[in-house]
């Protein structure tokens, strides 16, 4: 069994444990999924998988054990985001507060840049389709290759947009 099914597995008895493994970053919720997993091999003694679902299903005391040892862990993850969080909520305070309205507006202009660019390719793609619709198909093909590029964009605009969203929020 690998350490994110595993994981899952001890979710049952691990109020929580769902928050750290059920995330949209693989690479940290599999970090998370060693830790509990291995964790719940120090608690269990045992060192299959199968086997520390096993043991913690039949013993509630080994899932008592389990559930205290993950939130002392715990406590040390909420610290660690915590500390993420703080940088960027750091560096957006910064950005606020400069004197260089370039620094203070990169946000919106970043935003209104990709709105302004998918409209472009939008139009240009519709104009090349209903010019020569014999062409559609490798015009879509062409336009799918622009994937990755798009997914970066709206990415870092998604995360622009939700955060600055989030400070306007916080704002007195």
């Amino acid at each position: 069994m690998d350490p994110i099914t595993i994981a899952l597995g001890l979710a049952q008895f691990v109020p929580g444990l769902i928050r750290w493994v059920g995330g949209d970053d693989a690479e940290a919720a599999a970090k998370v999924a060693d830790r509990v997993v291995g964790i719940a091999r120090t608690v269990t003694g045992k060192e299959g998988g199968a086997d520390v679902l096993a043991a913690i299903r039949a013993d509630p005391a080994l899932a008592l054990q389990l559930q205290q040892a993950w939130l002392i862990h715990e406590v040390d993850l909420a610290r660690q985001e915590t500390r993420q969080l703080a940088e960027i909520n750091a560096t957006m305070r910064a950005e606020a507060a400069s004197e260089d309205g370039y620094v203070r507006c990169w946000r919106p202009t970043f935003g209104y840049a990709v709105a302004l660019t998918w409209t472009a390719t939008m139009g240009a793609v519709s104009w090349a389709i209903v010019r020569d619709p014999a062409q559609a198909p490798a015009i879509i093909a062409a336009l799918v290759n622009t994937s990755p590029i798009w997914g970066i964009a709206l990415g870092v605009l998604g995360v622009a947009v939700v955060k600055r969203s989030h400070d306007k929020t916080l704002r007195p």
